[in-house]
């Protein structure tokens, strides 16, 4: 016999099965000795009051062992000889799209201008070691997208624009954590989310389809107003003109936030693209004990049984949302610029989260008519919070001493208009710059800046402190463009046979999402592919 229960249990009993199995039996009446097993459904935290409580929903097995799967799985078959798709970026949505195109019978052809999951490593440590970024193998660009190397969080609120609950079983299936499935910020870490990854690539190989590294996409085949293929170059042929390689097939084109060379091609291709809001700001990284300390109410900080805390900051100011995004507890802060003369900050955490930092962006909403006044840009483009973002991370890295060591500013000292003299430690590798932030940053961020962190502040006390440091630039939040498709085909809405797909299209923010979206494009594709 099987039952669920919501229940509620301190953090010390939820962590340690064999005392929850006691607590379910006293509080149901059950023998403890018939409870052959307790699955955890869903988890979540409360830690609004002194006494922090952990809220579960369980499934008890009595006098039955547990013979369910943990996840479902998905049946994928081999697609050689099918109706090939090209999808051009091998991050959440572009690997999420070609698995479910194989799951439809179609064979995708993968295309990914970075290098995989593993030879990525090499170039993140070089920027570290030689302050250089390799513009085509950073933090953004690889197999895996800006997600592999960033954290891998899944918590989504876009539940209303498809099944949430496939994107995570997938993982699962291709061997990320069951929890994942449970917890209300799931979350596979850093450290192992590129072999979950690389997973996901062999399936997609072993069932017929292909993945090309160091493949980029350099122009649309066009005929008639319909994109029948690609042109690409690899990687070690970039400098020969002549060597171009051609790929068939309708595309699914999910190159990720910061393909900035992908939407120049697009707009002066006559492919409609228009500008989309970012938000812009730093990454603000604390000492992990002092989160702890603020958000469960304790000296001692969260103790053996609780994870490292999270928070979530969100205040309106002169009309514009400031809030905290991609909090990342008991991680680091790393640097994420794509090309030359730019500083971009992003945040990560391992599995474990164990850190002496958590840090999470803090940012500023920014729309497009916020900068439709600026006389360096052209008015009214498409592009113009593309490049407002380059001259923030150009200007980001002039103050750095124009390498990656990265401006940074005491989080009080910035409220109070005063210069750091000097820095706390700090997780992020390539080292900080003491800098007046609050001087430089564009006015419409530092000011709502400021005034964002009198509010968090008083909401949380101890937050606003000079235990911690504010890392310049945070803009890589979102794409600054969104490729125009129609909302029930997916299709551009002037050019057939082109799917525009996840995060870099504008339809998503973050994992999940753009994987819920690659899914869509691949059922798209299938339904345009029946009735060509």
């Amino acid at each position: 016999m099987t039952n669920e229960y919501q229940i509620r249990v301190v953090p010390e009993v939820a962590a340690q099965e064999d005392r929850l199995k006691s607590w379910i039996a006293d509080e149901q009446g059950i023998d403890v000795r018939t409870i052959y097993g307790v699955r955890i459904l869903k988890r979540s935290i409360d830690a609004r009051q002194r006494q922090i409580y952990v809220n579960l929903k369980v499934r008890v097995y009595v006098n039955e062992q547990p013979t369910d799967d943990e996840y479902v799985r998905t049946e994928y078959p081999n697609v050689e000889g099918r109706p090939q798709v090209i999808v051009v970026g091998a991050g959440p949505g572009g690997l999420f799209a070609a698995l479910r195109l194989i799951e439809l019978g179609l064979r995708p052809i993968v295309l990914e201008r970075g290098k995989n999951v593993h030879e990525r490593k090499k170039d993140l440590a070089n920027i570290t070691k030689t302050q250089k970024v390799d513009s085509e193998s950073n933090y953004c660009f690889g197999e895996g997208g800006a997600g592999a190397y960033s954290d891998g969080k899944l918590y989504t609120r876009s539940k209303k624009r498809g099944n949430t609950d496939k994107i995570l079983n997938v993982f699962c299936q291709h061997g990320a954590s069951t929890a994942i499935l449970s917890d209300a910020h799931p979350h596979i870490g850093t450290d192992r989310l590129p072999k979950v990854i690389e997973a996901m690539r062999n399936t997609i190989i072993n069932c017929g389809g292909e993945v090309h590294f160091q493949t980029k996409m350099t122009r649309l085949i066009l005929e008639a107003d319909r994109v029948v293929g690609v042109e690409a170059v690899a990687n070690s042929l970039l400098s020969t003109l002549h060597s171009q390689l051609t790929f068939r097939g309708p595309v699914i084109l999910a190159t990720g936030h910061s393909a900035r060379d992908v939407y120049r091609y697009l707009s002066e291709a006559k492919v409609e693209i228009e500008a989309k809001g970012i938000a812009v700001g730093v990454r603000l990284e604390h000492p992990s004990l002092l989160i702890d300390q603020i958000q469960y109410h304790n000296k001692q900080g969260r103790g053996k049984y609780l994870p490292a805390a999270e928070y979530a900051m969100v205040t309106q100011v002169d009309g514009r949302g400031v809030y905290s995004f991609c909090m990342c507890p008991g991680g680091f802060v790393i640097p994420a610029a794509t090309d030359k003369e730019q500083i971009v900050v992003n945040g990560m955490s391992p599995a474990s989260r164990g850190t002496q930092w958590s840090n999470s962006g803090m940012v500023v909403e920014v729309r497009p008519e916020d900068l439709d006044s600026v006389e360096s840009r052209t008015l009214h483009s498409p592009l113009r919070v593309l490049q407002f973002q380059e001259e923030l991370e150009r200007m980001c890295w002039q103050q750095g001493n124009m390498k990656q060591t990265a401006p940074a500013q005491r989080m009080a000292d910035f409220v109070n208009g005063k210069l750091s003299y000097d820095l706390p430690k700090s997780s992020y590798a390539p080292g900080l710059i003491s800098s007046p932030l609050h001087f430089w940053l564009p006015k419409m961020i530092s000011k709502r800046l400021q005034e964002g962190f009198k509010v968090f502040g008083r909401n949380a006390h101890g937050f606003l402190t000079n235990e911690a440091v504010m890392i310049a630039v945070e803009t890589r939040t979102s794409s600054p463009v969104r490729i125009v498709r129609d909302k029930d085909t997916l299709q551009h809405i002037r050019v057939q046979g082109l799917f525009p797909c996840g995060e870099g299209a504008g339809y998503a923010g973050g994992i999940v999402s753009a994987g819920v979206d690659g899914e869509r494009c691949a059922e798209a594709v299938a339904l345009y592919l029946r009735t060509e």
